[in-house]
């Protein structure tokens, strides 16, 4: 007796069709066996599949042999998500039920008492159904508010199998899940405000920037200066996301089994500061398992690493080609995975060990060349990923006492969406997003300067010996300054501004 069930299965962000097919002989010893590449958590199945049928009032056929082939056979299956397909398997391969289910796919954890429970990936799987024109897909209804914000195809949510089992045979029929609409997340939804931040007008400014551009920022200076507050605020300035982009980062939280209960699609754009003490894997993602590391995580938002020169030289070193990719490739036996990691790096550091290297308050206590050696930490191709170096003073006591609200999150933001507006079309057509991504050949159409400008940069070049790669990003910073003016070419104050943000490189790396 043979029955097969549609399912969907997910390998690193792409998920793919899955066809659970059952047999169930009487020849041959008694057994239940999986084949089809399935991990751990899928050769379990097999326990929960038949807890869950004779809980749930069937006959499991223990005296028989029953055999499960997912297929593909191929790629790893990984992980619960088998057990609601092959527990209608068995029911079909036993005559226990009698239906067409062609056109559904089924995709869910078993409880022993027949619960459906959450499984990853849900997002990705409804998608790729709808792609496959899959016209009905049946999951577990903790993840309603996912799979709700795909339109186009079917969703059932499905409580327990005994709901599921009530609508295909007309019983009582579940009501198909309505598309969520996605909302962007507006003014007022951010807990940190720039508002907030006491001083340090000229830091409030470079990040404005950084944040219309999409421009990676290095902020230097001494303890308690307002490095990791400045940096948390950024997210309530950056742009809207697009429907792409919170598609995009949904799924990777999906995969990655990190959406909270009741959440439909991120709406804002997320913010990651792991600790100085993760491992090269954490960050650009990778295990027995592979899961998206902190980079994937922060895909469309910010990735902040507080006090950089601690983390660990492979684990900073890791980090480089994914930033210049956009992506992150990792190799295993079963295969290639690829995650998405379009990220706005944000590092900060103290100048040296003991954090008062510069401080024009209180007398730096290191000997003399631990600044440099401290700071050295930070390698010349990692410190070329950064477009934008601010450097974050003390704060006086007028500074701290002063009552006066500052600019808001909503304020800055607004004309953060402006200028992003204007990029948005001039890279209509292109995968190009922001002034940060620009391509060489980009980079000499769009930045177009003045004759003044362009004198003041040749000099700079000179002065100020400039690399190749340090000129492309004063072009493409000043690019984003105009951008936020409403200026079509690149004047001389644009060019000045984005030359200040270079001004660490000599101070603290070239003696």
């Amino acid at each position: 007796m043979y029955s097969s069930i549609n399912s969907l299965g997910v390998f690193g962000m792409n998920a793919f069709a899955v066809t659970v097919e059952t047999d169930v002989s009487a020849s041959g010893k008694a057994a239940t066996v999986i084949v089809g590449l399935p991990d751990a958590a899928v050769t379990e199945s097999r326990e929960r599949v038949r807890s869950a049928v004779n809980n749930s009032g069937y006959i499991y056929p223990g005296n028989m042999k029953v055999t499960f082939n997912l297929a593909p056979a191929d790629i790893r299956k990984e992980g619960p998500l088998y057990d609601l397909p092959m527990f209608l398997g068995v029911l079909g391969a036993t005559g226990q039920l009698r239906a067409d289910l062609r056109s559904c796919a089924f995709i869910g954890e078993l409880s022993m008492s027949g619960e459906v429970r959450h499984v990853n990936g849900v997002l990705p799987m409804v998608l790729e159904a709808r792609r496959l024109h899959i016209q009905k897909v049946f999951f577990p209804a903790a993840d309603s508010a996912e799979a709700g914000v795909v339109d186009g195809i079917e969703l059932y949510p499905v409580r327990d199998v005994k709901q599921l089992m009530d609508h295909i045979s007309g019983a009582a029929l579940i009501a198909p899940l309505r598309p969520v609409p996605y909302v962007i997340r507006r003014d007022g939804t951010y807990a940190d405000d720039f508002s907030d931040v006491k001083g340090q007008l000229q830091a409030k400014r470079s990040l404005e920037v950084a944040a219309a551009g999409g421009h990676n920022v290095m902020m230097i200076g001494p303890p308690g200066s307002g490095k990791s507050m400045l940096a948390k605020r950024i997210p309530s300035i950056l742009p809207d996301m697009t429907f792409e982009e919170a598609l995009e980062t949904t799924k990777v939280f999906s995969v990655a089994g990190l959406l909270r209960g009741g959440s439909p699609l991120i709406s804002a754009r997320p913010f990651r500061s792991p600790h100085h003490t993760i491992s090269a894997q954490g960050l650009t993602g990778g295990g027995a398992v592979p899961r998206p590391g902190e980079v994937s995580l922060a895909h469309n938002g910010v990735l902040f690493l507080d006090e950089l020169p601690e983390f660990s030289k492979v684990a900073l070193e890791a980090l480089r080609q994914p930033l210049e990719d956009g992506v992150v490739t990792i190799s295993r036996v079963a295969g290639r995975l690829t995650y998405p990691c379009s990220v706005m790096l944000v590092a900060a550091s103290n100048p040296c060990p003991c954090g008062y290297f510069g401080d024009s308050k209180r007398k730096c206590t290191c000997p003399p060349g631990a600044p440099a050696k401290y700071m050295s930490r930070i390698s010349g191709p990692l410190l070329d990923r950064f477009d934008i170096h601010i450097e974050v003073s003390s704060l006086s006591y007028g500074d701290l006492s002063d009552r006066t609200k500052g600019e808001s999150s909503a304020a800055v933001r607004e004309r953060v969406n402006r200028a992003r507006l204007i990029q948005m079309k001039r890279f209509a057509g292109t995968p190009v997003t922001c002034n940060a991504k620009m391509t060489a050949t980009m980079t000499k159409d769009f930045c177009l300067l003045t004759p003044a400008a362009e004198r003041m940069i040749s000099g700079a070049f000179d002065r100020l010996g400039l690399s190749g790669r340090a000129y492309d990003k004063i072009l493409r910073v000043s690019r984003t300054i105009a951008d936020l003016d409403g200026a079509d070419r690149i004047d001389v104050k644009h060019i000045s501004e984005a030359i200040q943000y270079r001004s660490l490189d000599r101070k603290f790396w070239n003696g």
